[in-house]
């Protein structure tokens, strides 16, 4: 895993190169971990996921707006997401998607999980950035702040650290895997997760 990790490091700059910028990174995409929710929720829920995991897209798609809805708008649970770099298109598109900062970083995941075919699809490198960034810039991403984003090495080395620190110490062995309250859970439609919760919120 870490060597996978650390060759998506280093296959990230050469696919860049082209596009470096002097422009400075936000400060908001730097590691740590962006969460929905009231902090105060009883349910605390964490979810590791990699933007190219397809059961990760369907999760999203299937479960996650009535999740939000239901229990995350509603102050009942605290979302978190940890991502998961199993690729570089994982990684590159997590850059993308901390480049907005908190107030634009669920917006732009839900484009990565809704749109995933779309832009994870080629073998290209050169053209899932070219993707990448034309999803950022449908979030109000400008050109110069992903590009600096992007070609951020320290960081990334630093999200990649993050992720293995967590993946290994959660014991996580695939995404999505769920931790609600502490306990760990696997992937599961809606009407499997919501028992769950209302049986820790009776508690």
């Amino acid at each position: 895993m870490i060597a996978l990790a650390a060759a998506a490091t280093a296959a990230m700059t050469p696919a860049l190169a082209q596009e470096t910028t002097t422009a400075e990174t936000p400060a908001a995409a730097g590691p740590g971990d962006f969460s929905l929710g009231s902090p105060d929720a009883k349910v605390k829920m964490v979810e590791y996921a990699s933007f190219t995991c397809p059961h990760c897209a369907h999760f999203h798609e299937t479960v996650f707006g009535q999740l939000k809805k239901d229990y995350i708008d509603t102050g009942k649970v605290h979302f978190t997401l940890r991502e998961v770099y199993f690729d570089r298109y994982g990684l590159w598109a997590a850059l993308i998607a901390r480049c907005g900062g908190e107030m634009k970083y669920f917006g732009i995941q839900d484009m990565l999980f809704s749109k995933q075919t779309e832009w994870a699809a080629s073998d290209d490198p050169a053209k899932v950035v070219e993707n990448l960034k034309t999803l950022g810039r449908s979030a109000g991403l400008e050109d110069a702040a992903m590009e600096a984003c992007l070609n951020d090495t320290a960081n990334a080395e630093a999200l990649i650290k993050q992720f293995q620190t967590n993946f290994e110490a959660d014991g996580v062995e695939g995404t999505p895997t769920l931790f609600i309250n502490g306990t760990k859970y696997s992937n599961m439609a809606y009407e499997d997760l919501k028992p769950i919760l209302d049986a820790e919120l009776a508690k």
